[in-house]
């Protein structure tokens, strides 16, 4: 690869930041996937985000940053939590959530075959035993019963509003299982819309995180939404309805 394609090591900032840096191996399988992410890039629409500096911050330490709680991976995922990646598209942040935590088991979940094929490329090429993925809708997926309630966390990053995410990742999770979700910008009004939502699906939202990227400065958020009773089965809603009547 040309320097051009090298991915900083940032060791310092992965340390001040999440109490935690990457090993030689995991540094160089981050490298492997950025690589991969790019030659993919021709053929797919995977992401707009290819510089070096940028693809570690947005797509490496954002993922990261997400499942970081008192400067610490969260707990249960150390102790080999299972856990799904809703909408996973290029692979995050399930991919670097599975590199940086080999005892958690990680399931990537999309609807589109072609992300999907691409995806177990990259898991063999980066000898990734712990991950596997799963063609679906979240709104079916979250309606089989080998599927429902059987995930400790649930990541979703960037599909639709909040109450959206809620409904698709709450209907996963086992009892008392940690969904996250991974925003932007966030407002209180739209933390009171997603009480209401979470509220219906079995859920509290048990903290809300703004955080600053280290690099570009930029604002974002964390929501962390627990599961504290059954979700009723007529949630997910049908293929579709949750986008155009969110809760």
């Amino acid at each position: 690869m040309t320097n051009d394609n090298l991915l900083p090591q940032m060791a310092e900032i992965w340390q001040q930041t999440l109490n935690w840096q990457p090993t030689v191996q995991q540094q160089e399988q981050f490298q492997r996937l950025y690589e991969l992410i790019l030659e993919g890039n021709l053929q797919l629409n995977l992401t707009r985000i290819t510089d070096p500096l940028e693809f570690w911050e947005k797509h490496l330490w954002d993922s990261l940053r997400g499942i970081t709680t008192q400067m610490q991976f969260i707990p249960s995922l150390q102790a080999g939590a299972s856990v799904i990646d809703i909408g996973t598209g290029a692979g995050f942040p399930g991919i670097p959530v599975a590199l940086a935590v080999p005892n958690c088991t990680v399931t990537l979940l999309d609807s589109t075959r072609k992300k999907i094929t691409f995806l177990d490329k990259v898991l063999t090429e980066l000898t990734l035993t712990n991950t596997k993925t799963l063609i679906g809708r979240a709104e079916e997926i979250g309606q089989q019963l080998q599927q429902r309630q059987t995930y400790d966390i649930a990541l979703i990053r960037a599909v639709g509003t909040a109450s959206v995410c809620a409904e698709y990742a709450l209907p996963l999770l086992k009892q008392s299982g940690l969904a996250i979700i991974y925003r932007g910008n966030w407002t209180e009004n739209e933390t009171t819309a997603l009480e209401n939502a979470v509220n219906q699906l079995g859920g509290v939202i048990e903290s809300i995180e703004a955080f600053t990227t280290p690099l570009s400065e930029s604002i974002r958020h964390c929501l962390y939404l627990r599961k504290v009773a059954p979700t009723s089965a007529s949630f997910p809603r049908t293929v579709g309805l949750p986008s155009q009547k969110p809760l």
